[in-house]
């Protein structure tokens, strides 16, 4: 990958030792509207401690109870994530787990269904529980369990993997999956976290980072861009990829704050 440079105003002060990263999982929630490829994104709001004010995909840290093995699965097993995130098949489990959980707490989209070939048409029945998830006064086990509801990792697609470079004081190892948007259900910007949310195709979200219009960190701005080159969704999910772990590093120089990557 080529060196990319950071928004301008980029604070960059590394810390004495390298914080240890957080295990995460970020979702790309795709559609077809017009004949085109559109993804949803949100804008944190600005006060967030980590990518304030950045355009991001939903997505956050993994809960120790997402990887509560009673959750009623259907699809790749956690083994077969474990291979292709190269991680323990309790972490494989949990973050998938934490990328369902994550796509309802922050944009209202459930993938789970009554059966193992279904998927909720109106996830706004759940709202009360989607507050309660946020709250971590419930489990994503615990909401399936009491709703009869089997969680649908057949609908994620392994997509890549990022890591914070060391330099930042809070770092994330993320993994990202790709998402088609269940029919029926509605993507919303419903959260605490998000000051906006909206669908937009990959070319014009970049094009709105390329004028100014919005901020976005190396890796959204490189995932959009590998989105952009699919024509449709079905091209997007049948895409053969390579997953490995990407790590950046921050390097200052006179003209500000570029990342470079090994």
């Amino acid at each position: 990958m080529e060196p990319m440079r950071l928004p301008d105003g980029f604070e960059f002060s590394p810390p004495e030792r390298p914080a240890t990263p957080k295990d995460a999982a970020t979702v790309m929630l795709v559609r077809d509207h017009d004949g085109r490829l559109e993804v949803f994104l949100q804008q944190r709001v600005s006060a967030m401690a980590f990518a304030g004010g950045m355009t991001v995909f939903p997505g956050g840290g993994v809960d120790q109870r997402d990887a509560d093995a009673t959750v009623a699965w259907n699809g790749p097993g956690p083994q077969y994530w474990a291979d292709v995130f190269g991680c323990s098949t309790e972490l494989a489990r949990a973050l998938v787990c934490a990328a369902v959980r994550e796509t309802f707490e922050e944009c209202g989209v459930l993938l789970a269904g009554r059966s193992a070939d279904t998927v909720v048409d109106d996830a706004e029945e759940y709202h009360d529980v989607r507050q309660r998830l946020v709250s971590k006064e419930l489990s994503l086990a615990e909401f399936l369990d009491a709703e009869g509801l089997v969680l649908r990792a057949d609908l994620l697609r392994p997509w890549s993997s990022w890591v914070t470079p060391p330099q930042e004081p809070r770092r994330y190892d993320t993994r990202f999956f790709l998402a088609e948007m269940p029919a029926g259900q509605r993507a919303d910007g419903a959260t605490s976290e998000a000051q906006s949310a909206a669908w937009s195709t990959p070319a014009s979200a970049l094009a709105d980072v390329e004028a100014g219009r919005t901020r976005m960190l190396p890796p959204t701005v490189h995932t959009l861009r590998e989105l952009s080159s699919y024509r449709t969704v079905a091209d997007a999910l049948s895409a053969e990829r390579e997953v490995f772990r990407v790590r950046p590093n921050l390097v200052a120089d006179d003209e500000g704050v570029r990342v470079e990557f090994d």
